[in-house]
């Protein structure tokens, strides 16, 4: 890539961020509101993990035993599953409703990359929520003194290229379906009761614990919570990074030739900005 397409991209992101920041920011209210109650949802696991106590200590003990650094973890890193399914689904869905995405895409920019400039906004505001509930947690006590940074940035950038991926195959659907994502519902729904995030996948009975181990989000959340609360090296997270690898080289390109399909297919039907 050329010095000026580096440029070139660099003002687009630039330019998206900044249109999706000013969409934000007009509705201020909304914004700190839901700040505000991301406290309070943190203050409910806070008071639940002293009701559990050492009750689960069995199934915590992998994680440090501490029921409340486990369930932060979880809530704070699956955030950017929920940005990634929404994000990219409403992104083009907007489109469609505001009657731009026809004009979006007849640019010389791949449909792929608007697609995922459009949400980087979202990303963005993700990983600042992100470190405000592990601040928020450092400060109710959670530790993260022998944290592992570099594995963890290294499992958080597999974790949204995995995410991505799946965003982006339900941006698909609503591409050419407009109405109606089961992409959507089935990876949240499954995600949140399967892939460890406010309970060890070890609790569940052994046949639904192999549903769990088809989901990106138990390798995601199990190579974090390792890396962050006991500072697991990069060989020890290796089993985690290898599966979200896979994961990430199946799933990415399969989910832009699926959308690259879908702007094809709705271009030909004259479908863009039906809704």
């Amino acid at each position: 890539m050329k010095v000026g397409d580096i440029f070139a991209t660099y003002r687009k992101a630039l330019s998206f961020v900044r249109r999706s920041y000013m969409l934000q920011m007009s509705y201020k209210f909304e914004f700190f509101l839901r700040l505000f109650f991301m406290f309070f949802n943190i203050l409910t696991y806070y008071f639940v993990a002293k009701l559990i106590g050492t009750a689960g200590m069995k199934y915590l003990a992998p994680y440090g035993g501490d029921y409340f650094s486990f369930v932060l973890i979880g809530i704070a890193f699956s955030g950017y599953l929920m940005v990634s399914l929404r994000g990219f689904s409403e992104s083009v869905r907007d489109e469609q409703m505001m009657g731009t995405l026809e004009a979006m895409l007849v640019t010389p920019t791949d449909a792929s990359a608007i697609i995922t400039l459009s949400t980087l906004w979202n990303f963005i505001f993700a990983s600042f929520r992100v470190l405000l509930y592990l601040l928020i947690g450092v400060l109710l006590g959670v530790s993260l003194a022998g944290a592992n940074v570099i594995g963890a940035l290294i499992i958080l950038g597999l974790t949204i290229a995995c995410f991505s991926s799946i965003g982006i195959l339900s941006a698909s659907f609503i591409m050419i379906f407009k109405r109606g994502d089961p992409i959507n519902m089935l990876f949240m729904s499954t995600s949140e009761l399967f892939g460890g995030v406010f309970f060890p996948i070890t609790v569940l009975p052994a046949w639904l614990q192999t549903v769990s181990h088809l989901l990106p989000m138990t390798y995601s959340l199990n190579g974090m919570r390792h890396a962050l609360l006991q500072g697991y090296s990069l060989r020890e997270l290796a089993p985690e990074v290898g599966t979200l690898v896979l994961f990430s080289a199946i799933l990415l390109p399969a989910s832009l030739l699926a959308f690259r399909y879908a702007v094809r297919k709705a271009k030909m039907e004259g479908t863009l900005v039906h809704y």
